[in-house]
């Protein structure tokens, strides 16, 4: 069955990419470690390229589509990298072309069986797919206690109905490929108070929360998140545990 564009992210292109954080190279290692070859590598519904870019630092050459155009616009430019606005499940690209193809905090936006059937013309032999997500993030036991009441309590009905398999690691959407193991990897940044006020804005559901009731969630907790944080000239550790699928395509 096919599925319409849900274009979750286009108004918030420009914090998407100032704001979402940086995948640790140690994944792309991997990645790089386990593809076939280090020729090309494909990232299906990539946004603004946080890890394309990243991918052309392991393979010659990268391809990254997304069906927002201004996330297209937005993205990061490298010369090692071709973005194209195409749909995960008509890319575009060469059949039996990529030793890579992943999709980063993005499969569960997909229309599963035509993306996989995408996946099995556009790979090589032996090639690998890998889906990366991750959900809601931690910082420090107070500040956790109201990001957990944010996420939740406030935003729970407000999240695309697709956050459920994010939350539970892709574990409940279908991956028809001989899994390999997966090493466990963690992804952390330093930020400021800010920065972590500006990365709860990209959230789909602070957007739709917005929409339908004229009010910023994030601003009704920002008293109690700058309380929670203590002196705004420290930095804090964020940290993001990824869940990774990863498969041979054959």
């Amino acid at each position: 069955m096919s599925q319409v564009f849900k274009d979750h992210f286009s108004e918030v292109s420009k914090a998407y990419r100032e704001f979402r954080p940086e995948y640790p190279e140690e994944l792309f290692q991997w990645l790089a470690e386990v593809a076939p070859a280090r020729e090309r590598a494909l990232d299906c519904g990539c946004g603004t390229g946080q890890a394309t870019v990243a991918l052309a630092r392991c393979f010659d050459e990268v391809t990254g589509v997304d069906p927002s155009a201004k996330q297209i616009e937005a993205a990061i430019a490298d010369e090692k990298v071709r973005y194209l606005v195409a749909p995960a499940e008509q890319t575009g690209v060469p059949q039996g072309s990529q030793d890579l193809i992943i999709a980063a905090q993005a499969l569960h936006w997909f229309d599963l069986d035509a993306f996989y059937a995408e996946v099995r013309r556009v790979a090589r032999p032996q090639a690998v797919f890998a889906a990366i997500t991750y959900g809601l993030f931690t910082l420090t036991p107070e500040l956790d206690r109201v990001l957990g009441r944010l996420y939740g309590d406030m935003l729970g009905s407000y999240w695309p109905p697709e956050r459920r398999h994010v939350d539970a690691g892709y574990r409940t959407l279908a991956f028809p490929f001989e899994e390999i193991a997966v090493p466990e990897i963690a992804m952390t940044v330093r930020w400021s108070f800010e920065q972590v006020i500006g990365y709860l804005s990209t959230w789909s559901a602070v957007k739709e929360y917005k929409a339908k009731t004229g009010e910023d969630p994030v601003a009704l907790v920002g008293a109690e998140l700058e309380e929670a944080w203590g002196d705004r000239q420290e930095s804090r550790q964020v940290a993001w545990p990824l869940k990774i699928r990863a498969g041979r395509v054959k």
